[in-house]
């Protein structure tokens, strides 16, 4: 039995016939080739066994005691567990009444006694495949109605949710930033009616200008640069953009543009955030710290320089050692102050790039001297691998770009480690479409790009910090601001001159092993 239980058969066929001769010979004939058989001589004893274990198909003599096979078939077809298992009539009855009364009750074929084996064979194998083609048709039938369902369910709950949402949201199409669907909160922020939107583009509506032309015409949509690069850039998160209104009045907001698809037309979704309140209150605070913070911690800082020098009498040891502390704590309270301002002047736009032709090789140089004294101090080899050629850049900003770069790779080696700053040339052609560029200038006749590159050999960035790290405060280790004395915006500040410059910053480490800053510059010639 459990060898028997094990074999697998090719279909189960159950038969029914009140004659033990017709039973046996296809019984046989069909185990012969493969099949499961079970063999009853009364109707209901068949009915039973099918409801009880249904099988493939069914072989069903007409004349029988008690329950004829018409009966039988009609019981089949009433039951939901037996409705769609294939009966096929095998009876001595050849009249055409006969025939047409078992197709009635809800047979599939009618088999002539005496009847042929190759007859029947073929006959249960092209009904077994009929079935199996039903049993696809229909599994496929069932998951195409249940992904309907749930389509119908996410979009019901999509339009819900786009509706009702109170944040802006919008859909585009890719091809020409035109509206196909904008929310109420996005008319309420825009001051457009919905006719006055569904259709029209973000340049025809006037939403948003880049700062920088890429020729002498009208300032292109900063809005339907981003779009438009969306096949090759990816999605857009939080970035921040000014949202002019119908009023005329300029709002600031965050963005975030996701790549879909809608009736096989590749669309942007575009979810707005209105923080103009938040950056009215944002440049408070910063006015505020300007001038409520900064004074007092440079008339502070002055102070310990005069305790420091000795004009105001010895200090002991012991307190020679406190105005260490307090030196140093100020020095760094002062310099994450400034990189606040700095940082958020540079994103308000307060801080203009001054660009002129610079020599890379001597911004390198410049850099690694400026650091030089850093290096010895904490033993670290400072290398520099200049490259003699002509960029067009603020060479301040790019300067500081460079000695922030360095000054992290030398406070995270260890003594005797080696920091190397070197510049190439790249074939890179994936600037112009990055996400965060709010201003793209395209030079056909320049296709290559300076990569300047600082490697060390320090403790690395875990994979999980490699996205973070050039957001505002984010560090490797909380206490690397106390132990290397970092405020923790730097790599932002850096960033945000990178991107200025219409180029790239990003980051590859292995733990324990060190890490590679890269900086991508197009070199283009002045507009």
């Amino acid at each position: 039995m459990p060898n028997q239980l094990l074999t697998s058969f090719k279909a189960d066929i159950l038969v029914i016939d009140d004659t033990p001769e017709n039973l046996n010979l296809l019984s046989a004939m069909l185990t012969e080739q493969g099949y499961k058989v079970r063999s009853v001589i009364k109707g209901s004893t068949g009915l039973r066994g099918a409801n009880a274990v249904p099988p493939d198909l069914i072989l069903l003599d007409v004349n029988m005691p008690e329950m004829n096979g018409y009966e039988v078939c009609q019981q089949l077809k009433v039951n939901d567990r037996t409705r769609e298992i294939p009966v096929i009539f095998i009876s001595a009855l050849g009249d055409v009444l006969d025939k047409v009364k078992a197709f009635a009750v809800g047979g599939v074929d009618y088999i002539t006694k005496p009847f042929q084996i190759e007859e029947v064979l073929a006959r249960i194998e092209n009904h077994l495949m009929i079935r199996q083609l039903q049993k696809q048709l229909q599994a496929q039938n069932e998951r195409l109605q249940q992904e309907i369902h749930d389509r119908t369910k996410a979009e019901e709950k999509f339009a819900k949710v786009f509706r009702s949402s109170p944040n802006p949201i919008a859909i585009a199409t890719v091809s020409e930033a035109r509206f196909i669907d904008v929310n109420p909160s996005f008319l309420q922020m825009s001051g457009y009616s919905q006719e006055e939107v569904i259709g029209h583009t973000f340049a025809e509506l006037d939403l948003g200008k880049d700062t920088v032309a890429i020729s002498n015409d009208k300032p292109p949509c900063v809005y339907t640069q981003i779009i438009q690069c969306l096949p090759d850039s990816g999605s857009l998160y939080n970035q921040e953009f000014e949202f002019s209104t119908k009023s005329g009045e300029v709002k600031t907001t965050l963005i975030s543009i996701e790549l879909i698809v809608l009736a096989g037309v590749p669309c942007a979704l575009l979810i707005a955030n209105d923080i103009t309140e938040r950056k009215r209150l944002e440049n408070e605070f910063i006015s505020l710290v300007s001038h409520e913070l900064r004074t007092p911690l440079t008339s502070t800082m002055g102070a310990l320089d005069l305790l420091g020098a000795g004009q105001l009498g010895t200090l002991s040891a012991q307190g020679q050692k406190i105005l260490s502390i307090a030196t140093n704590n100020t020095e760094r309270l002062i310099r994450l102050v400034n990189d606040i301002l700095d940082l958020e002047r540079m994103k308000s736009g307060k801080i203009f790039m001054r660009k002129a032709k610079c020599n890379v090789a001597e911004l390198l140089i410049m850099a690694t001297e400026a650091m030089q004294a850093m290096a010895d101090k904490l033993q670290v080899k400072l290398i520099v691998n200049p490259l003699a050629i002509e960029l067009w850049a603020d060479p301040d900003r790019l300067l500081q770009t460079l000695t922030n770069l360095l000054s992290n790779a030398i406070k995270f080696s260890e003594p005797g480690d080696t920091v190397s700053i070197s510049a190439t040339i790249s074939e890179y052609r994936g600037v112009e479409c990055e996400e965060n560029q709010h201003s793209l200038i395209k030079d056909s006749s320049s296709p290559n790009y300076l990569l300047i590159t600082i490697q060390d050999q320090g403790r690395g960035i875990p994979e999980d910090k490699l996205q973070i790290i050039f957001e505002r405060f984010q560090q490797v280790d909380a206490s690397d601001s106390r132990n290397k004395g970092g405020t923790g915006l730097g790599l932002a500040i850096c960033r945000n001159i990178v991107q200025q410059h219409n180029g790239k910053i990003w980051v590859e480490s292995v733990l324990g092993e060190g890490s590679t800053f890269y900086v991508l510059l197009p070199l283009i010639n002045s507009q």
